[in-house]
């Protein structure tokens, strides 16, 4: 079952954020501390609340098993941009026990359903370099590259 997050999630949310810096970490040790999530209790207890950015769970009824930490934002009388509402995926994560079983999928199709019930144009999220299974995931749902960022590293 697909719902939104609630306070009784955070222990569990907590665990995958850790998961998701590891992996991050793995990849960019310049960049990510290990041992450490973005969010704390009362940040996510917080974030459960605001309306403009909804973290949904899969929960089979004896703990979440993966989240989706959505944004969504818009873009009104730009001068450059049309008006368009996107969701963005800050994070989405499936615990690593529970992976090969569809998960992250029905999570995918549940917020791309979500995006598409509440007017959005589009659904965006970025991906770092080097996870090549997060990028393929992806790809295998359909999303397609829309823009891309560089650096140079000193």
């Amino acid at each position: 079952m697909i719902r939104k997050a609630e306070k009784s999630d955070i222990n569990r949310i907590l665990a995958l954020l850790h998961q998701v810096n590891m992996v991050h970490y793995a990849i960019r040790p310049d960049l990510f501390k290990p041992h450490t999530t973005k969010y704390d209790a009362q940040e996510l207890e917080a974030l459960f609340d605001d309306e403009s950015r909804p973290v949904f769970v899969f929960d089979e009824g004896d703990g979440v098993l993966g989240y989706a930490f959505c944004q969504v934002s818009e873009v009104r009388g730009d001068l450059l941009l049309c008006d368009n509402r996107t969701l963005y995926i800050d994070d989405i994560c499936v615990d690593e026990t529970a992976r090969g079983r569809h998960i992250g999928k029905s999570l995918f199709e549940y917020v791309r359903n979500y995006a598409q019930t509440i007017g959005c144009h589009n659904v965006t999220l970025n991906v770092w370099e080097g996870n090549d299974a997060a990028l393929s995931f992806y790809r295998n749902m359909g999303m397609k590259v829309q823009k891309t960022t560089m650096e140079i590293v000193f």
